[in-house]
């Protein structure tokens, strides 16, 4: 079955750096886009970026300022989110997705803790 794992998430401080890893099994994966959505407490989840499959086509989300930076390794079936100089508001449940014809698939999330 469809599977996507994500890890690296944790507490930064504000200005450090971190990158998350999406793991996923059970589908063709270079056959398919890949999504990060985040969600901060109280807020709805929102795009943040998605990368097509051979990771040539990038799009971020507008509030991203070139902080983050989505990249893929098909060899491994893993997609990364790096997000540099984090922010208090980068808070959030960081969740890897992707939708296999009209099914959406996600992962169990990773948090995101930014404070000093």
């Amino acid at each position: 079955q469809v599977q996507l794992v994500e890890s690296g998430g944790g507490l930064v401080q504000p200005g450090g750096s971190l990158r998350l890893t999406c793991t996923a099994s059970g589908f063709t994966f270079t056959h398919y886009s890949m999504y990060w959505y985040r969600q901060a407490p109280g807020m709805e989840r929102e795009m943040v970026a998605t990368i097509g499959e051979t990771g040539y086509f990038v799009h971020y989300a507008d509030f991203v300022e070139d902080r983050f930076i989505i990249s893929r390794d098909n060899s491994k079936n893993t997609v990364h989110l790096e997000i540099h100089n984090l922010k208090p508001d980068d808070t959030a449940v960081y969740y890897c997705n992707t939708v296999l014809g009209l099914q959406t698939y996600w992962g169990q999330g990773t948090q995101v803790t930014v404070s000093s």
